[in-house]
């Protein structure tokens, strides 16, 4: 069974940083993409940021410049550097992952439990 167990996620005053991680455990091929996404109650879950297997990148016009996304394949692990935070970053933060569980399977997506981020102003 494949899981996605995040951590890293906290309190911080603004202008702060925090880093989110992001790991794949179980049976499985590969994994395709990796995001973050985040939301706040009452409205719509949105991307962070994305990186491919090959290390394509690809951010919110909000968090560009402050944030960066890495991932290392042998770890099956993706984190999300959070740098200069802004009260408006305060979300529920969620890894999601496009797996393979085998060679003749398309990929379906995973998510992460979500963790809390806090800025405060």
């Amino acid at each position: 069974q494949v899981q996605l167990v995040e951590s890293g996620g906290g309190l911080v005053q603004a202008g702060g940083s925090l880093r989110l991680s992001c790991a794949a455990s179980g049976s499985f091929f590969l994994i395709n993409a990796m995001t973050w996404y985040r939301q706040v109650p009452g409205k719509q879950r949105e991307l962070v940021a994305a990186i491919t297997s090959t290390g394509t990148t690809n951010y919110a016009d909000s968090v560009k410049g402050r944030f960066t996304i890495s991932r290392d394949n042998a770890k099956n692990t993706v984190w999300l550097q959070m740098n200069s935070l802004k009260p408006e970053d305060t979300a529920v933060y969620y890894c999601n992952a496009d797996i393979r569980t085998h060679w003749f399977r398309q990929g379906i997506p995973y998510w992460g439990q979500g963790t809390q981020v806090t800025v405060s102003s």
